[in-house]
């Protein structure tokens, strides 16, 4: 009898549930006190603000929440974030595409280079990337006396909240999509080309059915970032109340201004927002598995 035979058979004989193929052969209460410490870290860091973030919000009842989220500097910072992630997203999605087809399926000079420059939002932190927009846009920046003759409006503005949001969200659609498309090399993109169809033809009709999934994942994750983003957008907004504050910078004046309950409420709509981004994700997650699996099987 195999080891791995001889461990189910023992695993039976003690009462203990059967291990799977390729299941850890640790004893039960090593598992059991890695899943309990698990369980405590997700209670203490993740259930408990969760829940803390509704209650704070809900505490003075449902009339004082809407009257928070109504509020007109509370509906412009989540009209702004909407537009925000309106522009910033569609922006990733475009670059992210050309990038990961680019790196590969194509072999040039300076790829490495360009990886490299893709995970720079990933090393830098934003408040650095905000200041980098000051340095190039501010009235004492290097296009600042340009801009200001021109009567052009970067920082301080809309312009200047979308550049920095784009720049800290760029490399999760490329991130998710460049080792998919290596893993799936281009022969039938070839295949393709060979029988007629041009490149644009090709990519809608092979390539993109390929990694829609993949794409939709990134899509999410590059979201809910550009939804969430503080640092560089704190760094070029100017904190104008009613006019280039996001949700999370309106959240952190109330909170200053001891408006808890208004800070709270409107806290609770990046909290919702996370959680049908993380449904989202795990819908989608799924169907990736079930799809390389379908692959696999074939």
């Amino acid at each position: 009898m195999s080891g791995a035979a001889t461990s189910i058979a023992t695993s039976a004989a003690r009462g203990e549930p059967p291990l799977t193929p390729g299941a850890t052969l640790e004893p039960f209460w090593v598992r059991a006190l890695l899943i309990g410490i698990a369980l405590v870290f997700l209670t203490l860091f993740l259930f408990v603000p969760l829940v803390a973030v509704f209650y704070e919000a809900l505490k003075k009842g449902w009339d004082v929440y809407v009257a928070s989220i109504v509020e007109p500097d509370a509906w412009s910072a989540i009209k702004l974030t909407l537009i925000t992630a309106a522009i910033a997203v569609p922006l990733n999605l475009v670059f992210g595409v050309a990038a990961a087809w680019a790196i590969a399926k194509f072999e040039f000079r300076g790829k490495n280079v360009l990886l490299t420059l893709i995970d720079l939002p990933f090393s830098v932190s934003p408040v650095i990337s905000g200041l980098i927009y000051v340095l190039l846009f501010g009235m004492q920046g290097y296009f600042g006396p340009w801009l200001r003759e021109h009567d052009i409006k970067i920082l301080f503005a809309v312009p200047g909240i979308v550049l920095a949001t784009i720049f800290v969200t760029f490399p999760f659609v490329a991130r998710e999509l460049i080792p998919l498309m290596q893993s799936q090399g281009s022969e039938e993109e070839e295949a393709a080309l060979v029988l007629g169809a041009s490149g644009w033809r090709t990519f809608w009709h092979v390539t993109l059915p390929n990694i829609k999934w993949g794409l939709l994942y990134g899509v999410i994750l590059c979201n809910a970032r550009a939804m969430g983003e503080f640092g560089a957008v704190s760094v070029v907004s100017g904190h104008i109340r009613g006019e280039t504050n996001t949700i999370p910078l309106q959240v952190e004046i109330l909170y200053n201004e001891f408006n808890i309950t208004g800070a709270f409420a409107v806290a609770s709509l990046l909290a919702f927002l996370a959680l049908v981004t993380l449904a989202i994700k795990s819908v989608v997650e799924w169907r990736i598995q079930r799809q390389l699996a379908i692959t696999d099987s074939h």
